[in-house]
């Protein structure tokens, strides 16, 4: 009991230092992480620390290395960073690491109270104790696969209308930055976030090529590969945008093709339930002559 009790303690100790190490008035953050939101998306991530050694770079790097570890665990081999990319969120690594390890902390202390109060079975108290910070941080990696899938559908999604413009203004005398850049400011979605960051890849200094190939990388989606192979043939070729047009309708073919698909699954799931309903009254129909039946053949 004294070593759980000791074990909750330093858990409540952890998680106190990592929730005040994300407050504004405990710590001022350094020049690279307020300019940050101003550069894109390939600058240094984790800048080294200088001067004093506050709470949070001493627990940056435990969180990044735990949750790195935990995350080959269950299966998880692209980079975290990726990951948040795909998902659409700012791309702050530390943040996210520090959040999860707070949020395992907090898991554990409430574990550890949960079993000093109800005083459940020892082989429970086991289980239930260092098992709720590791359900907390698979719920907190879940949850990050769940927003870059339902990320991934919106891209795929709005991407045959994208494309589709994107052919018409390349035909009508457009260049590929001009396309994308009107694009980028007159739609809104997924793909427009994903344009906008390509053009600030571009003003930084990168090609159009190594953007769009970074696009397609982070993007996780055939579609997107097959556009941006396209769109790099734009100084090898005179018709781009009747390439464009015809990859337009390949895209919306394969959508498509995915909604019929999903169509097919959820008519598929409907007759379950009907299924279902439909045996057991016959099951309990038929046992009533069966059972009568058996009872004549045997005399009871």
């Amino acid at each position: 009991m004294t070593a759980l009790i000791a074990l909750c303690l330093v858990g409540l100790v952890a998680g106190t230092a990592c929730l005040l190490a994300g407050a504004p008035w405990f710590r001022d953050q350094p020049l690279a992480q307020r300019l940050r939101p101003y550069a894109g998306p390939r600058t240094v991530r984790h800048p080294p620390a200088r001067g004093a050694v506050g709470v949070r770079q001493v627990l940056v790097p435990l969180a990044r290395d735990l949750g790195a570890r935990i995350s080959r665990l269950v299966g998880v081999q692209d980079d975290l960073a990726t990951r948040l990319e795909r998902a659409g969120r700012e791309p702050d690594t530390d943040a996210f690491r520090v959040r999860q390890l707070s949020r395992a902390a907090l898991a554990l202390v409430l574990a550890g109270g949960a079993a000093v109060l109800l005083r459940p079975p020892a082989a429970l108290a086991l289980v239930g104790v260092p098992g709720a910070p590791a359900l907390s941080v698979l719920l907190h990696e879940q949850s990050l696969s769940r927003a870059a899938e339902a990320r991934r559908r919106r891209l795929s999604a709005e991407l045959p209308v994208i494309v589709e413009q994107l052919g018409l203004l390349v035909a009508a005398g457009y260049s590929i930055p001009g396309a994308l850049s009107r694009l980028a400011e007159r739609a809104n979605g997924a793909v427009a976030e994903d344009l906008r960051r390509v053009l600030l890849r571009i003003r930084h200094g990168a090609s159009e090529h190594a953007a769009l190939a970074e696009w397609a990388r982070s993007s996780s989606v055939d579609a997107v590969s097959r556009i941006t192979s396209v769109l790099a043939l734009h100084g090898e070729t005179a018709d781009l945008g009747l390439l464009i047009s015809d990859e337009a309708r390949s895209i919306r073919a394969e959508a498509h093709r995915e909604l019929l698909e999903a169509i097919e699954r959820r008519a598929q799931l409907v007759w379950i339930p009907v299924t279902v309903a439909t045996l057991v009254p016959g099951l309990i129909f038929l046992a009533v002559p069966f059972t009568s039946a058996m009872a004549q053949v045997t005399g009871g």
